[in-house]
């Protein structure tokens, strides 16, 4: 059985330069799936709120929404680490809220860390956390629970005063106590500063290949989410069109007698 994915290990595999892979999960035959074919982290996202419950935004997302599929995905990993995403609003009032949330993650629904958006503003928040035993992960850049804010999913870091932000925040949350960092939507050049100038690993999306890692939405990679395919992803297939022609061959043959036949039946 694959080594278990620590925050120690993480850190010697950036040390050593090994690449690290993240992948979304949000039910537990994912997650067992990701987890048998060795996936180093599993996020559960709170893009779980575009994927499976079907909102325009993540902002929808409840804790108690994320708990529920924390526990699934929990239930199917062996050796991958499983990340809490944390929902809009589930840490943004206070450092205390915060911690009692993030508590809920690891107490209730079994996963080993959890992830929160913000950079300087949130060190508070990551530093009451992390003191209390609970690793956090940090994401900078792109971060969709500040969407309207942003005015929509647009790329952040390619201003000067932008630039010289994400590398302050990421150091401050180094200095606050996370484990990591995800980039999204960060230009190439600036995703590889950051990546040398903390000592925590980086994991991109959309930031290039000089991350210490990447992480894609797993619907994505599969070809299975196609209301939107940003220019980050790249899918591995097309499994969406894999379930559309076996679905339309199942009615078909449903209404035609064909299914179930002789060997489908009992006797």
């Amino acid at each position: 059985m694959k080594e278990k994915v620590t925050v120690i290990r993480l850190v010697k595999m950036k040390q050593e330069a090994e690449k690290i892979t993240m992948l979304t999960a949000y039910d537990y035959l994912t997650a067992k799936l990701l987890d048998d074919m060795g996936i180093d982290l599993i996020l559960v996202g709170d893009s779980l709120g575009m994927v499976v419950l079907g909102y325009d935004t993540t902002l929808a997302v409840t804790m108690d929404d994320m708990i529920h599929h924390t526990k699934a995905v929990a239930r199917g990993v062996k050796s991958s680490m499983v990340i809490g995403d944390m929902p809009f609003m589930s840490y943004q009032v206070n450092a205390d809220e915060a911690l009692k949330n993030a508590g809920r993650f690891l107490q209730e629904a079994g996963a080993h860390a959890v992830k929160l958006e913000g950079g300087e503003e949130m060190a508070d928040k990551v530093d009451k956390i992390a003191k209390a035993g609970i690793p956090v992960m940090g994401h900078l850049g792109l971060t969709p629970q500040s969407v309207h804010q942003m005015g929509g999913f647009k790329v952040q870091g390619r201003e000067e005063g932008q630039k010289e932000k994400l590398l302050r925040d990421a150091k401050i949350l180094e200095e606050a106590g996370a484990f990591s960092i995800v980039l999204e939507c960060v230009p190439k050049g600036l995703a590889t500063e950051i990546t040398k100038a903390i000592s925590i690993p980086t994991l991109g999306i959309g930031a290039g290949c000089e991350c210490d890692g990447q992480v894609l939405v797993t619907q994505d990679l599969l070809g299975m989410y196609d209301k939107f395919v940003p220019k980050f992803v790249k899918q591995y297939t097309k499994l969406s069109d894999d379930i559309k022609k076996a679905v339309s061959n199942y009615i078909l043959e449903v209404k035609e007698g064909k299914f179930p036949a002789e060997e489908h039946e009992f006797h």
